[in-house]
């Protein structure tokens, strides 16, 4: 008689811990991710995908307890492999033979873009989100689809000359019409002036080798200045310019995904001031 009722008490114990953990991050239907890159991790921490994860980059902020595994163009194969992920991701960046070589077996594999256009933002997200086997896509998607081109319809550019620049970390540059915060202007009504297709490096030895340069190429009505988190100076040049200048924080740019809906808020906001 003693035995089935230990059997009974073990098997309520076992059953109440089985419902504590139900919600973890490795219930059935939450597959263990590595994400290579950190705008693919906000892009699955605003899918609710979150505490999926098992490993991230060495860039990544969010989830600092978790091991990292590398970056996009160096993944760690060995630090991939002991956390046995059922789904792996990472940019583009990474060459798929690189993926191929360094993944277990049975893990599947997402490559995405999103730097080119807002349109590719909404197809790495809708990816992700089918990958990962995220709650609610749907309804989160179109959403960002909607929120973001009412954020850019608000900005009223009105067909001004815009020249688009990083120029407060490291050696500065200028954004196109085929890179995503380009194309996030031209949405929001400016005439994007680069003419280099997605990025040019504004540096000694290049055909334009300065922002002044670059100003009078393109003959802007308004410089937009992204400026990193990070940054601790900006370009003396932007001091000197003879048109318009307006800084933006640029965390709302630089990572393709729902933070361009912000992004592009505060853009609507500096231009109306």
């Amino acid at each position: 008689m003693k035995i089935p009722c230990l059997h009974r008490l073990l098997g309520g114990l076992l059953f109440s811990l089985l419902l504590a953990g139900a919600p973890t991050a490795f219930a059935a239907d939450c597959p263990r991710i590595v994400s290579q890159s950190p705008y693919l991790t906000l892009a699955l921490e605003w899918l609710e995908r979150g505490d999926c994860l098992v490993g991230v980059s060495r860039y990544d902020r969010l989830r600092p307890a978790l091991p990292r595994t590398g970056g996009v163009m160096d993944p760690d194969a060995e630090a991939i492999a002991l956390l046995e992920p059922e789904l792996f991701v990472t940019s583009n960046w990474t060459s798929a033979d690189t993926v191929a070589a360094l993944l277990p077996p049975g893990t599947r594999a997402l490559r995405v873009d999103g730097f080119r256009s807002m349109a590719d933002v909404e197809a790495m997200l809708r990816s992700l989100a089918e990958a990962s086997g995220a709650p609610a896509a749907e309804a989160k998607l179109a959403a960002f689809a909607r929120d973001w081109r009412a954020a850019a319809a608000a900005v009223g550019g009105d067909g001004r000359r815009a020249l688009v620049i990083s120029a407060c970390s490291g050696l500065p540059y200028s954004f196109g019409r085929g890179h995503v915060v380009g194309d996030a202007f031209v949405h929001a009504g400016f005439d994007v002036v680069e003419s280099a297709e997605k990025i040019r490096h504004l540096r000694p030895g290049e055909e334009i080798d300065s922002i002044a340069a670059a100003v009078e190429r393109f003959a802007p009505e308004i410089v937009f200045s992204l400026t990193p988190e990070s940054a601790e100076q900006c370009s003396a040049e932007l001091g000197l310019l003879p048109v318009a200048l307006v800084g933006l924080e640029g965390s709302g740019f630089f990572h393709p995904g729902p933070g361009l809906v912000a992004g592009l808020e505060a853009l609507a906001e500096q231009v109306k001031r």
